[in-house]
């Protein structure tokens, strides 16, 4: 166990350095697209919260219990067009909105960090204002609303979130691609809250390692519909998730 706490320190220390920095050109992916480029030409990749199983005992139960009143910690994360981390912030309660939680990661010494003329897409879970750029509230918005014959977008603002959506489908990625590489997260982990916290960035410096080392995902990616397009609305986790979530009895079990 000793080992292992110290490799993990280990990784926490070197993981924000294995954070990718959002790049000052225009991302390949928005720059050879006509349907993406100019509109999009200053956005440089997604934000969103995702929730992992968490282990929480005592008092502070409840505040853990996310909208499905399961126990998690609710992760925010940066990524770009090639599903690399560049930022993740870990830690947050289960029940914590996913705005709170990106307002913490701009107040922090470690903040998130917007090049100026930049932005990040994001869900109408968050506010809609400089550096953060959402979808039309009210108006279809998932990619599956607009799949099927005679269902293409009727107006502007219909089309504007069709690529909104199109574009911001990378954090939907790479959390699938982290949950299914790091199987660990499946389960809430045995160890105290604060490791569990840790073991999250731990592991998305490894992912980025990966991506740059070996440029293969070789694993089936599960789904991971897990984002609204209403703020109102609890966040839809999927059938992975609901299957995730157990007792904390048979968490412990699982994870071991």
């Amino acid at each position: 166990m000793v080992k292992c706490c110290s490799v993990l320190k280990a990784l926490n220390t070197i993981a924000p350095k294995m954070m990718v920095k959002p790049g000052s050109t225009v991302p390949t992916k928005i720059r050879e697209s006509t349907r993406f480029y100019p509109y999009f030409k200053g956005c440089i990749g997604a934000i969103d919260g995702t929730h992992i199983p968490a282990m929480v005992t005592g008092r502070e139960v409840s505040s853990y219990r996310d909208c499905h009143g399961k126990i998690s910690q609710n992760v925010l994360a940066a990524c770009n067009f090639d599903l690399e981390f560049i930022y993740v912030l870990s830690g947050w309660e289960g029940s914590a909105h996913d705005s709170k939680v990106l307002n913490d990661s701009l107040s922090r010494r470690n903040r998130l960090k917007v090049p100026q003329g930049k932005y990040f897409l994001v869900d109408c879970g968050f506010p809609n204002r400089r550096q953060f750029l959402a979808p039309f509230r009210g108006v279809r918005y998932h990619l599956q609303d607009f799949a099927g014959q005679g269902r293409d977008p009727e107006n502007a603002t219909e089309l504007f979130n069709l690529r909104h959506a199109s574009l911001r489908n990378v954090i939907e990625r790479i959390f699938g691609i982290f949950k299914s590489r790091f199987t660990i997260f499946k389960y809430a982990p045995p160890f105290p809250y604060e490791t569990q916290a840790e073991l999250v960035l731990a592991y998305a410096g490894l992912h980025n390692f990966l991506r740059k080392e070996c440029r293969s995902d070789e694993f089936r990616i599960e789904e991971n519909n897990e984002h609204s397009a209403s703020s109102s609305s609890p966040k839809n986790e999927g059938n992975n998730y609901d299957q995730v979530f157990q007792t904390q009895e048979q968490q412990r079990e699982n994870a071991n």
